[in-house]
């Protein structure tokens, strides 16, 4: 990046960690955090309307509805998260590339499932080994985003739900007595008071959804663990560095990371549950009233 980068060994130790620094890897490295902040910015909303799907139809008079909503819910918060990206990820994957296969491939004789391989037509490849780089990795991060939304919108799900039940009855009952339909009692009165019920246990699936986001190296996506580790050992495969082993800097680094973004999110979260407590019955609420007086 500077001019006097072209002869390293002329450097002395802040010249030469500048030129380090800003190297092409490096770069690289800076912009995998940009993958985080979109993973975070996409996850989040994806993952609270599936939990939002998933807590209004568990509280449907519908039974197989209300089924369908407690089953997601219970049976992904029962799966260990990693087992379930892991396995998740695989059966989708090899799911869309059997739906193109049936659909683009309608002759083909030979068995998907040959042992523990699943060889579908090249034309049902999903993507294309052809299809430029930028391809593959906006499919694997779209693949990531699904598979997180699908976990945490299940907590996501759980806490709506609880949120809903909090809400007092009589409120219900009041607007039902103005003559209010279900669905106006619903959307007018539970949903928007249920939030401040449901933003605790809401905080806390995004501090864990936070501390999942590593979880996209185990994906194959190369993001800040996948670049901390190529960048602080001390060689790979094909490079040598120019350095001993420096990982422990690099994730420390990580660590410095995660924990100030924690806590910005922990003040943003505590800002804006006291404004959603402003005139609700709750001992926050309570608690604003009497500083007021």
């Amino acid at each position: 990046m500077f001019e006097f980068c072209t002869d390293p060994a002329t450097l002395d130790t802040l010249r030469w960690f500048s030129c380090y620094l800003t190297n092409g890897a490096h770069f690289l490295f800076y912009q995998s955090f940009l993958v985080v902040f979109a993973l975070l910015a996409v996850t989040a909303p994806a993952a609270l309307a599936f939990g939002f799907a998933a807590a209004a139809a568990s509280r449907s008079q519908i039974l197989p509805l209300s089924w369908l909503g407690k089953t997601y819910t219970a049976m992904v918060r029962g799966v260990p998260d990693i087992v379930f990206f892991l396995f998740f990820v695989l059966v989708l994957d090899q799911g869309i590339e059997f739906l193109r296969h049936s659909v683009v491939c309608p002759d083909w004789t030979d068995p998907i499932r040959q042992g523990a391989n699943f060889l579908v037509c090249p034309d049902a490849r999903t993507p294309q080994s052809s299809a430029p780089q930028w391809v593959h990795e906006t499919y694997g991060f779209a693949l990531a985003v699904f598979t997180y939304a699908i976990v945490f919108g299940a907590f996501c799900g759980n806490v709506l739900f609880g949120a809903m039940r909090a809400v007092p009855r009589a409120q219900l009952e009041t607007g039902e007595a103005y003559g209010m339909s279900r669905r106006q009692v619903f959307w007018r009165i539970l949903v928007p008071q249920m939030w401040i019920y449901a933003l605790p246990g809401l905080s806390n699936i995004w501090m864990i959804l936070i501390k999942a986001t590593p979880l996209l190296f185990l994906l194959g996506i190369e993001d800040i663990v996948y670049w901390a580790r190529e960048l602080g050992g001390s060689r790979t495969s094909a490079y040598q560095y120019p350095h001993p082993d420096w990982r422990f800097w690099y994730f420390f680094g990580l660590l410095v990371f995660y924990l100030a973004f924690t806590r910005v999110s922990e003040i943003v979260l505590a800002r804006l549950t006291a404004r959603l407590s402003h005139g609700q019955a709750t001992a926050a609420g309570e608690d604003l009233r009497k500083a007021a007086a």
